[in-house]
């Protein structure tokens, strides 16, 4: 290969520097080297890289297009040189957090600013499922950490051992309709037959390959499916169904009266929502997240308890 990363250092600190005196004496190397690893680079590409006709030399259109390829290359090994540095360190080139949708992203970015001060260079990836599509994350190996998983996750993955979970908080549930939905005059405790006759609203489980996931609907009732749990709100608030929003995300509709909270005879139980992880992962970045996930005060603010 003619090119080398010593060769689009060189083109980078000729035109940073604005000549090649300037990106020898920045290079530390006399200026008939850099001369000399210009003339070579250009005989070995056999293409002219510098117009040379005027009081200073100047850029051809194949120089330009080089400068600006080669800087991709060279930020692109310093990025590799990096991340092997890191893995050497024990943090993780790339570390991947899926959350669970009862689990807001606005809400882990007092973590994440904590952690970017830690200054390890770790680059976090973040995504978002919704129940059995949390479990397939990690299953698949798209993510390193589940925060908010729903329940213990499948039985064939408890029974394997691979992964550990631990409960990150109790998410306290309440069934809500707006002030014109039918059900929201009708006698309180609500009997299972009385919400089934009702149009219920649900997040859609993300998952493909595991088996879904359900959670505070009655068999044979009608359901609207949406995305998220905004998406879910939306629709209670504009009284197109019924069902749970977590607490914290409903208060401030039933204090100004656009919700209404009913008692249900049937209580959705407290969410069991966990934390995941593999076993085998032993990296620093897992565990400062693990060790962060343990303070009561951020699991208030990630869960609202």
């Amino acid at each position: 290969m003619n090119l080398t990363l010593e060769a689009l250092q060189i083109l980078d600190a000729i035109a940073r520097k604005g000549s090649f005196a300037a990106a020898a004496a920045a290079l530390d190397k006399v200026p008939s080297a850099i001369t000399y690893s210009i003339r070579k680079l250009e005989d070995d590409l056999d293409v002219l890289l510098y117009d040379r006709r005027g009081h200073k030399a100047k850029l051809t259109n194949a120089g330009e297009e080089l400068l600006m390829q080669g800087r991709h290359l060279l930020n692109a090994a310093q990025e590799l040189e990096n991340r092997v540095k890191r893995a050497a360190s024990g943090w993780e080139a790339e570390f991947r957090i899926v959350l669970d949708g009862v689990i807001r992203f606005d809400d882990l970015i007092p973590v994440i600013k904590e952690f970017e001060r830690q200054g390890c260079g770790t680059r976090i990836r973040i995504s978002q499922e919704i129940l059995s599509g949390v479990w397939e994350s990690m299953v698949s190996g798209r993510a390193d950490l589940a925060i908010g998983a729903a329940y213990d996750g499948p039985d064939a993955i408890r029974m394997q051992g691979e992964f550990q979970s631990r409960l990150l908080s109790d998410i306290e549930w309440a069934f809500v309709v707006a002030p014109d939905h039918p059900l929201a005059s009708a006698a309180e405790p609500l009997e299972p037959t009385t919400i089934q006759a009702h149009r219920a609203i649900a997040v859609g489980d993300t998952g493909l390959t595991l088996p879904s996931i359900t959670a505070g609907l009655l068999s044979g009732q009608d359901t609207l499916t949406v995305p998220s749990l905004s998406a879910k709100l939306s629709a209670q608030l504009a009284g197109l169904g019924c069902g749970h929003l977590p607490r914290r995300l409903a208060l401030p509709y039933l204090q100004a009266g656009t919700l209404i909270e009913k008692q249900t005879i049937a209580s959705r139980p407290i969410g069991n929502n966990r934390i995941v992880w593999r076993s085998a992962n032993k990296g620093k970045a897992l565990q400062w997240f693990l060790q962060k996930l343990q303070d009561p005060v951020v699991q208030r603010m990630l869960t609202g308890s």
